[in-house]
C-alpha cells in the first residue's frame, strides 16, 4: 500500500521499521491483521547499522518462504570467528558445525534486509507502512494505551490502534513517554565504524584482534572490510580532537596487514560512532502496549545479536498474539506472558555479554601491556568440538523461536525463487 496516515484506524500499530518491526508487521498482515508500521525515516539507508543474519533468523525467513529472496541480496557468508592475540590466532567459534540449515553468519546490509521484509508485506492488503512518520506521543483513554500521535508530511495525524507496539530502538520515545522503568547495566566501550579496501588475497571470515588498550573487529564484505574499532566508553571526542592520522596508527600498529587501505579513512567524516548501551525494561507493557527489540532491552554489539533477538521476539509476538488479535482484545495477561517467554533469552544473553565486557573487553582496553589468549580460548583451540557451543549460543541463540503455520502465506512471483 501508498506510505500515507490518511487511514488513522489500525488493529495495531507499530512504532518503528527495524527488523523487529518490520517482521512483526509483515507476521501480523499475514495473520489477516490491519496493521500499520510507523517509520520517521524516508528509507532504511543508514549505514553502520546492524547486519549480521544468523541461522535461527534465516530458519526463519525460509519459514515464510523469503529465504530465496534474501539468499539473492548482495551478502557474505562466514562459518567461523577468529581471534588473534600477541601469542597467535585463534577459532573462538565453528558456525559450520551447527546441524541446522545455514551453518553460518551471513553479513549484509541492514537496508537490503528491510527492503525484503518491506516488499513482501507491501503486497499484503491490510498492511501500511507509514514513513516519514515521527511519533511524538502516545494516545490513552481509559487506562489504555490507543495508538499514537505523530509527525507526518502533513502536518500531525493520530493513528489509533488496539494494540500499540513500541519497535523504536534503543531511544525508544514510545518506552518515555510510557514511563517503563529502565535497568542499566552500562558498558566499558563505545565503537568507531569505518570501512577499508579488502585485498584479494586477504584471508576471509569474521576476525577480531586484541591488543594494548584496543580491540578491533574486522567483518568481510567481499571487496571491503567492515571495521568495529572499540574505544574506552566516552573517549570519542577526544579522539575527533585529534588528528585521523593518530586512529590510523592505531588500527596499523594492531593489525599491520591493513596499512595497505588505511588511507581510505580520509577523515573523521569517514567514521563513524556507535554509543553502545545494554539495558532492559523492567515491565515490557503496559494495557494496550508492548515492548520489543531494542526498545525493551538494548544489547551491546557484543557477538551482534541484536537484530536476532528483535526477530526472535516480533516472531514470538506474532505467535502468541495471533488468537487474541482476531477476537479483537489483547489481554495483559498475554502481553505478560510474551514478556516471560523472552525473558530468559534476554537476560542470558545479556549475562554473557556482561561477562565478556568485564573480563575481555575492559580489561583489554585498561591494558597497556601485550594480551595474549586466555585459558578458555586455548582450549577451544585445543578441543575443536567445543567451538560448536559459542556457535551455537551467537548463533542460534537461548530460545529461537520458529512460526508457525498461520504465520506463512503464498510467496509473489516477485519474491518467489528463480
Amino acid at each position: 500500500m501508498k506510505d500515507s496516515a490518511a487511514d488513522q484506524l489500525a488493529e495495531v500499530c507499530v512504532v518503528g521499521g527495524g527488523p523487529a518491526g518490520m517482521m512483526l508487521g509483515l507476521l501480523l498482515a499475514r495473520q489477516g491483521v490491519r496493521v500499520t508500521v510507523l517509520e520517521k525515516h524516508t528509507d532504511f539507508l543508514r549505514d553502520f547499522r546492524g547486519d549480521t543474519v544468523h541461522p535461527s533468523t534465516l530458519d526463519v525467513l525460509d519459514e515464510l518462504g523469503l529465504g530465496a529472496a534474501l539468499a539473492r541480496a548482495r551478502h557474505r557468508d562466514v562459518n567461523e570467528m577468529r581471534m588473534t592475540f600477541a601469542d597467535g590466532s585463534y577459532r573462538l567459534a565453528d558456525f559450520s558445525q551447527l546441524t541446522v540449515a545455514h551453518p553460518y553468519i551471513r553479513f549484509m546490509p541492514q537496508w537490503d534486509f528491510l527492503d525484503m521484509l518491506s516488499a513482501a508485506a507491501g503486497e499484503l492488503p491490510n498492511f501500511r507502512l507509514s514513513r516519514r512518520h515521527e511519533v511524538v506521543d502516545l494516545i490513552e483513554e481509559g487506562g489504555a494505551i490507543r495508538g499514537v500521535r505523530a509527525q507526518s508530511p502533513d502536518g500531525p495525524v493520530e493513528v489509533r490502534a488496539g494494540l500499540t507496539v513500541a519497535a523504536d530502538g534503543r531511544s525508544s520515545i514510545v518506552r518515555r513517554r510510557a514511563g517503563l522503568g529502565v535497568t542499566e547495566f552500562g558498558a566499558p566501550m563505545d565503537v568507531l565504524w569505518f570501512r577499508l579496501r579488502r585485498e584479494p588475497d586477504a584471508a576471509d571470515g569474521l576476525s577480531m584482534h586484541l591488543g594494548p588498550g584496543r580491540i578491533l573487529l574486522a567483518i568481510d564484505r567481499g571487496d571491503y572490510w567492515q571495521i568495529a574499532y572499540v574505544i574506552p566508553k566516552g573517549h570519542d571526542e577526544h579522539l575527533r580532537a585529534g588528528p585521523i592520522e593518530s586512529l590510523r596508527e592505531s588500527v596499523t600498529t594492531l593489525v599491520p596487514a591493513l596499512a595497505s587501505s588505511i588511507g581510505d579513512v580520509g577523515s573523521w567524516d569517514d567514521v563513524k560512532t556507535l554509543t553502545v548501551q545494554l539495558d532492559r525494561l523492567r515491565r515490557w507493557h503496559e494495557p494496550g502496549l508492548l515492548c520489543i527489540g531494542d526498545a525493551a532491552h538494548a544489547m551491546s554489539p557484543i557477538g551482534g545479536v541484536g537484530i536476532n533477538l528483535a526477530v526472535q521476539d516480533a516472531v514470538c509476538a506474532a505467535r502468541m498474539l495471533r488468537e487474541q488479535l482476531h477476537t479483537g482484545s489483547v489481554t495483559s495477561s498475554t502481553l505478560a506472558a510474551i514478556q516471560a517467554r523472552r525473558w530468559f533469552p534476554t537476560v542470558g544473553t545479556q549475562l554473557i555479554q556482561r561477562a565478556a565486557q568485564r573480563f575481555l573487553v575492559e580489561r583489554t582496553l585498561s591494558s597497556d601491556k601485550p594480551i595474549t589468549a586466555p585459558m578458555p580460548v586455548r582450549l577451544l583451540a585445543r578441543v575443536p568440538r567445543l567451538q560448536r557451543v559459542p556457535a551455537r549460543l551467537i548463533g542460534i541463540g537461548l530460545r529461537p523461536e520458529r512460526v508457525t503455520t498461520h504465520g506463512r502465506a503464498r510467496v509473489s512471483s516477485a519474491l518467489a525463487p528463480r
